[in-house]
């Protein structure tokens, strides 16, 4: 449980968000009456006043309101920036306008919320992802290893054709469609391709050692039910997290997509900030003092020369 003074101080942090969101939104509500290159790139042609009719109470003096720590108000501008992200994005898709103003309010729309829940809660909910298929449980133990093998290669062509193909392709897609395309360097492509198969290297081996050491597979709803600390796990230790991250980062550089290099940054901070804490918590429940000792041993990200935990 989060103590009082701890409540109140991400509370703090999320007025503070939207204090800084009110001025930004006034802000380029300025631009896009004064300029007529934001006006087009963020509204298309649409109509700013009566745009303005409606987002400057709803999004910009919500938004002050709620930096004024007035909750009502912070649930408002929450509401309202979602609305309109959703409708840019629409609208950007459709008429291959407004793809910048999408953008933004997409990226203001993710922050509102964190912040709306920083506010209401004084934490971020990150719970609610282990729950339902992602609830973290052992794996049932058999005799053989093949079978947890076989079930690791059905997930990781599952989740790889999911995150690493589906995704990136349409987060491309819709950068070319909205025109918020920036340039990448020539060696991007080529670059990009040789990282991402040392990546799909790292994730097989990981994948590898997980099933056939662990007793169990990489997903949270099959977990091992052996502490892994071999191959790449003597390394770094969360060798397939690194991949992932790693891999996505790549297809972005191979498609030269911005947007995608950008949703992998942003897996990585919800892996590190959300996921991470959840899942060394229940290592910690299972396994106690050596996973202790592993954590003590090996880094998290940066990976150092393998050295064997001490008795």
């Amino acid at each position: 449980m989060l103590g009082v003074e701890s409540v109140t101080r991400w509370a703090r942090w999320g007025r503070a968000y939207f204090g800084l969101q009110a001025i930004a939104g006034a802000s380029w509500w300025i631009a896009v009456f004064t300029s007529s290159m934001v006006r087009e790139a963020t509204l298309g042609n649409l109509n700013p006043v009566a745009v303005a009719a409606l987002d400057l109470p709803l999004f910009v003096v919500a938004s002050a309101f709620a930096g004024f720590g007035f909750r009502a108000a912070a649930v408002v501008s929450t509401c309202w920036t979602s609305i309109v992200a959703v409708a840019l994005a629409t609208y950007a898709t459709i008429t291959t306008e407004a793809g910048w103003g999408a953008v933004i309010m997409l990226a203001a729309a993710a922050g509102a919320l964190i912040a709306l829940c920083l506010i209401l809660l004084g934490r971020l909910p990150t719970s609610w992802i282990i729950r339902g298929p992602f609830t973290f449980r052992p794996a049932k133990s058999h005799p053989s290893a093949a079978k947890h093998v076989a079930s690791t290669f059905v997930q990781i062509v599952i989740f790889w054709g999911s995150f690493l193909v589906v995704i990136p392709v349409t987060l491309a897609a819709l950068e070319q469609r909205w025109a918020a395309t920036l340039p990448f360097p020539s060696f991007a492509g080529p670059f990009g391709l040789a990282v991402l198969v040392l990546a799909i290297a790292l994730g097989l081996w990981s994948a590898v050692a997980m099933s056939t050491l662990g007793d169990g597979t990489p997903l949270p709803l099959a977990m091992a039910n052996r502490l892994v600390i071999a191959g790449p796990y003597r390394w770094v230790r969360n060798p397939m997290a690194v991949a992932g991250i790693v891999q996505g980062a790549a297809v972005g550089l191979i498609l030269q997509s911005w947007f995608v290099v950008a949703y992998a940054v942003a897996g990585s901070l919800v892996w590190n900030y959300a996921v991470r804490p959840l899942e060394e918590f229940d290592l910690k429940e299972r396994f106690g003092e050596e996973f202790q000792r592993y954590q003590e041993t090996v880094k998290c990200w940066i990976p150092r020369v393998p050295q064997t935990p001490r008795p």
